[in-house]
């Protein structure tokens, strides 16, 4: 039983480690090649953690083999247009100025009631509102509103917003983030103020306080 648990904690380090340098992305967002990759991953992991009659590195080496080889197909396709085309395929263009491209539904494999619910996904129930709607390589729908139809932003009225920085986190779970008191040029005895000004005698009682978008001081204190 031990020998299976240290097996097991082994494959699972091992496979978070190359996942990590896989890099970040979402299930949806994974390219055919990459999603490929995790499932040849997970079976591979799977069978040294069932089996312990079989070495280790017989599941960790091709798991090695595998990130290897999609790093170095993400590399190509980062560097060649070609490269990324072969092995990513090209987006589909499904509609054009409002109108079905029939021939790239077929290339794509694609039904009208597919594209029709994704439509809806993004909010268009009428396709005379699209300009474009492309199927990205990840499989996911980009769509573009004509003109039109799209949201009023402030530079269509002529108005420049103030500039907004992301909101800042200080405390958590009544601990003091030093990192970002430093990242927002601020220190312990200004967050100590904004704490006595609001009544509070120690971050302890905090369960989260922040500086929003607008440099606001906000915190949300501890139920109990």
């Amino acid at each position: 039983m031990i020998l299976i648990i240290i097996r097991t904690l082994i494959l699972y380090f091992v496979v978070m480690l190359l996942l990590r340098i896989m890099g970040k992305r979402q299930i949806g967002q994974l390219q055919p090649y990459e999603l490929v990759v995790i499932i040849m991953i997970s079976e591979l992991a799977a069978i040294p953690m069932q089996n312990t009659g079989i070495p280790l590195y017989s599941g960790i080496v091709p798991i090695i083999i595998l990130v290897a080889t999609e790093v170095v197909l993400s590399f190509a396709s980062l560097k060649s247009a070609r490269a990324r085309e072969l092995i990513s395929s090209k987006p589909s263009v499904l509609i054009q100025n409002s109108k079905i491209v029939e021939s790239e539904l077929r290339r794509a494999r694609y039904n009208i009631n597919d594209l029709l619910e994704q439509l809806r996904l993004k909010d268009v129930a009428d396709i005379d509102d699209v300009e474009y709607a492309i199927l990205e390589t990840s499989g996911q729908i980009s769509v573009i509103l004509k003109s039109e139809k799209r949201a009023v932003r402030p530079e269509d009225l002529n108005i420049q917003p103030e500039a907004e920085q992301l909101p800042t986190t200080l405390i958590i779970d009544g601990q003091v983030l030093q990192q970002n008191l430093t990242k927002t040029n601020i220190d312990s005895d200004w967050l100590e103020n904004e704490l006595r000004q609001s009544g509070i005698d120690s971050p302890r009682q905090v369960l989260f306080a922040m500086l929003d978008s607008k440099g606001k001081f906000y915190y949300q204190l501890k139920s109990s």
